[in-house]
């Protein structure tokens, strides 16, 4: 008998070599559909720890910063408890060289959050860092000129030619240049000298400049009988004041975006806590232990309900306040390249915590020329 192998006929071919590919194609879909769901099922990739920059030197005991519900959640350590079960650390790095400082950290990959001003996080963006603004807070910061007690200075206009202080690369920088040009004053028109706060105090105390411009630590010296106010933006049009804001870095929000969530959602809880009324006072002595007085933080809130100052959204103002400050920077070439702000606004996270904590519609929302939507 001839047992050689015979070849199957085509038609047998092709219904074996289906019935195989058949076979194939199941075993790889259930070995797909296993992954899926192995990928399903597995944790999140979790940073080792969370590092958060402060454009702010932290100062007191124990050692603090101020002005942002981002200071409140650091005094209560409410990040810290959001990962404290998964063993994830939350760390604190203060910068007293400000935003300038907080773009060389980022630009160095040493921070994955920073809390700092809108004209530093504007240069830092257009100069290559990529980033994500994720949450506001500490937003419509009032600035204030102030002169030596005797000074024969009593309008803005008089700082035509004199020796003025001001903290460059800042959020002070930009709403002060704003300010002067309303008044007929072009940045030319001024000596302006770049101090930081500290020495800034120490300059128009001692004569060694004509004028300062700062925030409510200028207050202090005023009360001393040192200095006098020559303006504040209190009571003004929000235009002239300061913005500040939460980035977050792309790599740390492509790596880890579910830890992206829970910072921008313990922010969010914290801003809600801080912005009621009922927790006013507390708020303001928290703030006190960085060193600028509790009575002087009285008086630059006096009058203004916490909502508007410690508002986390990026409403129409807010986005016009960005958007002006890209405008203002490329314009007195402190940035060499304009860019989209819409989408540098990140706004996943904040809407994502906003509708868990149904607080969509509890901060008011302004427009851009500072007043209230439907008002």
């Amino acid at each position: 008998m001839d047992t050689t192998e015979q070849p199957l006929p085509p038609h047998e071919f092709d219904d074996g070599r289906r019935h195989l590919l058949k076979t194939v194609g199941a075993v790889t879909l259930l070995a797909a559909a296993g992954s899926a769901r192995r990928a399903h099922s597995a944790p999140a990739q979790q940073p080792a720890a969370i590092r958060i920059a402060v454009a702010q030197a932290f100062t007191g005991t124990p050692p603090s910063f101020s002005a942002s519900s981002m200071a409140i959640a650091h005094a209560k350590g409410w990040i810290e408890q959001e990962f404290a079960a998964d063993g994830i650390k939350v760390e604190w790095y203060s910068f007293k060289g400000a935003g300038p400082a907080v773009n060389e950290a980022l630009t160095n990959q040493q921070v994955d959050f920073a809390f700092q001003g809108d004209l530093p996080s504007i240069i830092g963006r257009a100069g290559g860092l990529k980033t994500r603004l994720v949450l506001a807070t500490g937003v419509r910061a009032n600035l204030y000129v102030a002169v030596p007690s005797g000074s024969p200075l009593r309008t803005l206009a008089d700082l035509r030619g004199q020796r003025v202080s001001l903290f460059k690369g800042t959020n002070i920088h930009l709403p002060a240049l704003r300010l002067l040009e309303a008044h007929g004053l072009r940045e030319k028109d001024l000596r302006l000298v770049n101090l930081d706060t500290a020495s800034a105090l120490a300059a128009v105390s001692t004569n060694d400049v004509d004028a300062a411009i700062g925030g409510q630590d200028l207050l202090r010296l005023r009360d001393k009988g040192g200095i006098r106010i020559l303006y504040t933006t209190k009571g003004q049009s929000p235009v002239y004041t300061r913005q500040s804001a939460v980035l977050v870095t792309d790599t740390f929000a492509q790596r880890y975006p579910e830890a992206t969530a829970r910072v921008v959602k313990a922010a969010v809880k914290t801003a809600r806590w801080a912005s009621d009324e009922a927790h006013r006072e507390e708020v303001l002595r928290l703030w006190a232990r960085a060193g600028t007085p509790y009575e002087h933080w009285k008086e630059d809130y006096a009058g203004e309900p916490l909502r508007v100052r410690l508002n986390p959204n990026f409403d129409p103002f807010l986005v016009a306040r960005y958007k002006d400050a890209v405008e203002q920077a490329a314009r007195f070439k402190l940035i060499r390249s304009k860019f989209d702000v819409d989408s540098w606004i990140d706004s996943r996270p904040l809407s994502a915590a906003l509708k868990e904590l149904r607080l969509e519609t509890y901060w008011p929302v302004y427009q851009a020329d500072g007043r209230v939507a439907g008002a």
